[in-house]
């Protein structure tokens, strides 16, 4: 009667498995809008322009992943969210994916009921300090007073630093960019703790960018990457090929301007997959065969998307380094589209 009864139950949790698996597609689908956490005032990642409209490459991989999902990049309602509270919402169900920048550490992909997918950025640890201090190296801010941010990697990072090296610092933690920002142009910070992208994009945005310098070092591995819940294994396979599927359209020359005619044309089984010439890949993923397809022209590849919103033509002007492709010296690698 046990083994009887065991294994009933066993058999009844591998057929209840496939539909937990569809759960948050099937209610993104019924709700007609993908829900897509970010913040608003990290230039370079998402910030709200004049209009009220959202920028940067974080909303345009929430308006991309809405394309795959949809075949429209409009279908995505922007959640904006801080840094302290941000896993917290997407625990509770606020929001169907977190895109804003969210470091993958071991403790919060094992203790927070989350799960992290695949990266989109590489970045690490770094401080900005007034230029007129002459200071070169970050020991030599002992003493100062640093700001950060609340419920980020950089706090706890600033903090084992000073102490590591026995050196006081006075460090002054916000919840809001924003505030740090302000802090840091009403003179309550010598210094400013956060990710080198987040440094250039605060320096860029600061009405003296001059006056400040971001410091050669770095304290951190931070690779960021959307972040779901448990239990949602379609899910996380989707939003996790999507961000491979970026990449692989820029390994495979796929941009926003030719992905029609590579869709038609392409005589490569690897870019014929990846565009939905051929539907096996859309249908392992429940989604339209055109899926990556909708997603790189109506956002771009990697290389569009980064170029667009840090490239040498933008105020934050951060070479890609670590974010340039494999075969390009940088860590961007897709696994094999078959």
């Amino acid at each position: 009667m046990f083994r009887t009864l065991a294994l009933a139950a066993l058999l009844a949790a591998g057929l209840a498995a496939p539909a937990a698996a569809q759960q948050t597609l099937d209610a993104v689908r019924a709700r007609g809008q993908l829900a897509c956490g970010v913040n608003t005032s990290t230039p370079g990642f998402t910030t709200l322009d004049s209009r009220g409209q959202y920028q940067g490459m974080v909303a345009d991989l929430c308006r991309g992943l809405a394309a795959a999902i949809f075949g429209d990049a409009n279908r995505v309602r922007f959640v904006p969210l801080t840094f302290a509270t941000r896993f917290t919402a997407l625990g509770a169900g606020e929001v169907d994916v977190l895109m804003l920048t969210s470091t993958h550490t071991i403790l919060r992909d094992t203790t927070l009921g989350l799960r992290f997918t695949s990266y989109y950025f590489y970045d690490g640890h770094g401080f900005m300090a007034r230029r007129s201090a002459n200071v070169s190296r970050v020991r030599d801010l002992g003493g100062a007073t640093i700001c950060t941010l609340q419920g980020t990697t950089n706090e706890q990072i600033t903090s084992e630093y000073f102490r590591s090296i026995n050196v006081r610092a006075n460090i002054v933690v916000f919840a809001e960019q924003e505030q740090a920002v302000q802090a840091l142009r009403a003179g309550r910070c010598d210094s400013y703790a956060f990710d080198a992208s987040g440094l250039a994009s605060t320096r860029a945005a600061l009405p003296d960018p001059n006056d400040w310098v971001i410091l050669e070092e770095r304290f951190s591995k931070e690779p960021y990457t959307p972040v779901i819940r448990r239990g949602d294994e379609n899910w996380h396979d989707i939003v996790r090929w999507f961000i491979h599927a970026l990449v692989q359209a820029e390994e495979s020359g796929v941009t926003q301007a030719n992905a029609e005619e590579q869709r038609r044309a392409s005589q490569d089984a690897n870019t014929r997959r990846l565009l939905g010439a051929v539907p096996e890949v859309g249908q392992a993923l429940r989604l339209d065969p055109a899926w990556a397809f909708n997603a790189v022209r109506a956002i771009g590849n990697y290389g569009e998307l980064y170029d667009r919103h840090f490239g040498p033509n933008t105020p934050i002007a951060m070479p890609r380094a670590q974010n340039e492709l494999w075969s390009r010296g940088g860590l961007l690698y897709a696994p094999p589209f078959r």
